[in-house]
């Protein structure tokens, strides 16, 4: 079963999987620009920002917890680019002093809540470190509000290249694919919701439900069709959830 809440740590979400209660399916992960800290079967990990599905393998049995970040507030804490984290997960030890990730180890294994001891661990870890540009939001609700890459990139004062770079060491990837992947986010949440898929397809500037699903089948490696099953299923949880073996 999974459950999520909203975070103290700004515009970041705790959420929990609890296999007991999974049916034991792996669940696909859909990009949405995000970044995760994540506690399973006694680790700690990250995962990167993704540009395609996630299929996550050897689960069965291990309860999940996870801090999903917004895009681009991750790098900041963690102190890596994301750039150098996509499509990947690793081992919070290979980013921050292995002693120290030891000792935060050893605190989540006794706590009752892990989920809000792995919050607290993104809370302490960011008070030492200096919070994310205002800059990177603002390119990121351009492009959520369905601006142009030029659009965005002249209203946050920046010239097509430096927006390029910026956008690799905040989200992961350029500009064009944040936009690619934060539009494929609202047109599925449209399509959860009940909304056809051609004017889901138009509401979030997509040419026609064709365009909407290539780019859902590029993406996610779904078609609109499974998607929707998927997403309506009992099992099924919010695309952004990441867990990894």
């Amino acid at each position: 079963m999974y459950q999520e809440r909203a975070s103290r740590f700004d515009r970041a979400v705790v959420w929990t999987r609890t296999a007991a209660h999974d049916g034991g399916a792996a669940r696909p992960v859909l990009p949405d620009g995000c970044m995760d800290l994540l506690w399973i079967g006694g680790r700690l990990l990250v995962a990167g920002p993704d540009t395609h599905a996630y299929v996550p393998e050897g689960l069965t049995g291990l309860d999940c917890a996870g801090v999903r970040f917004a895009p681009g507030t991750a790098p900041a804490l963690l102190g890596v680019p994301a750039h150098e984290l996509r499509d990947r997960r690793v081992e919070l030890a290979d980013l921050w002093p292995r002693a120290e990730v030891r000792a935060l180890t050893a605190r989540l294994a006794a706590a009752t809540d892990p989920a809000a001891g792995l919050e607290a661990v993104a809370l302490r870890g960011a008070a030492g470190r200096p919070p994310p540009q205002p800059l990177l939001r603002a390119v990121v609700d351009g492009l959520n509000a369905g601006l142009t890459v030029a659009a965005t990139a002249a209203a946050v004062g920046l010239g097509a290249r430096q927006l390029h770079r910026r956008s690799l060491e905040a989200f992961g990837y350029g500009p064009k694919t944040l936009a690619r992947v934060l539009r494929l986010q609202r047109a599925l949440a449209l399509v959860r919701s009940g909304t056809p898929y051609a004017a889901a397809a138009l509401a979030v500037g997509c040419a026609d439900q064709a365009h909407l699903a290539r780019e859902t089948r590029d993406l996610t490696g779904l078609t609109l069709t499974a998607y929707a099953a998927f997403a309506n299923s009992e099992t099924a949880q919010p695309s952004g959830s990441r867990t990894t073996a």
